[in-house]
């Protein structure tokens, strides 16, 4: 499914692959900014790469949060990073009409965690023919997710991916349970593991969803040890000032650093 990506790089490294960007698009200068940073990264380290932004942010916790700059013009901005540096993109969808509408701008349409179950929307994006990553429900077994899956096979699309974002532990925290990646490989495509959401503090007090992005490198050093095919990161260069999830989110500073210690756990693992 990965090799069905456009302008998709380093497919031959034995690399696990990346989803990774900003929460969403705050303007094109910060856009540009991160993917340029990433991509100079990935390439020094073989890493095939798919650029990350959400163009809307339709699942809010307060009517006051941050949603976008404006539909179409953030889903320009990201053609525009397209084009210009010859990458591919993903950005999430929350409705039909918006599976159309983004397909003309990106290469993999993202269902998210919450709309999983959503039998239109999935339909809808399948049609596309666009690459579909569906994201695990914070609520469902790993083994649901097969029946999501089936929802874009059966509407004529083989190129689906799975992203495991954690489960829900309580009303304030999330686990991860590693069992669940091997369980969804055996459906027959690739499983990548969320590190920075799966870390979420979801339904704070105050409304805002905290997280430990401390423990980001951990997760993901876990998840390449079993065998996880790819890796979402969401990076900002300034968490702190982030419109969108900054309570969770990867310092660009530290991107480096991580990836190159996942990348030789992966090199180790291969080798076994």
């Amino acid at each position: 499914m990965v090799k069905n990506i456009p302008d998709i790089k380093h497919l031959d490294s034995n690399n696990f692959f990346l989803l990774a960007g900003p929460c969403a698009v705050e303007s094109e200068k910060n856009v540009f900014e991160i993917a340029e940073r990433i991509i100079k990264i990935t390439d020094k380290l073989k890493i095939p790469y798919i650029f990350k932004a959400s163009y809307k942010k339709a699942n809010r916790s307060r009517i006051d949060s941050f949603t976008g700059i404006g539909d179409i013009k953030a889903l320009k901005i990201l053609g525009k990073v397209r084009e210009e540096l010859n990458i591919p993109i993903v950005t999430d969808i929350h409705s039909e009409i918006e599976a159309t509408i983004a397909a003309a701008y990106v290469d993999v349409l993202q269902i998210p965690a919450f709309l999983c179950r959503q039998t239109e929307l999935l339909i809808a994006a399948a049609k596309t023919g666009k690459v579909i990553n569906i994201k695990k429900g914070q609520f469902l077994s790993p083994s649901s997710m097969k029946f999501a899956v089936n929802k874009v096979l059966d509407s004529g699309n083989e190129n689906v991916m799975i992203t495991d974002r954690g489960t829900m532990f309580g009303y304030q925290d999330q686990i991860i349970d590693y069992r669940g990646i091997p369980e969804m490989q055996k459906f027959g495509y690739p499983v990548i593991l969320d590190i920075t959401h799966s870390l979420q503090q979801p339904n704070q007090s105050s409304g805002v969803t905290g997280g430990k992005p401390e423990l980001i490198e951990t997760v993901g050093r876990a998840g390449i040890a079993v065998g996880v095919d790819g890796i979402f990161i969401e990076t900002h260069p300034d968490p702190s000032k982030a419109k969108s999830d900054g309570a969770n989110m990867l310092n660009l500073n530290h991107l480096e650093g991580l990836l190159s210690n996942l990348v030789k756990i992966r090199q180790t693992i291969v080798s076994l």
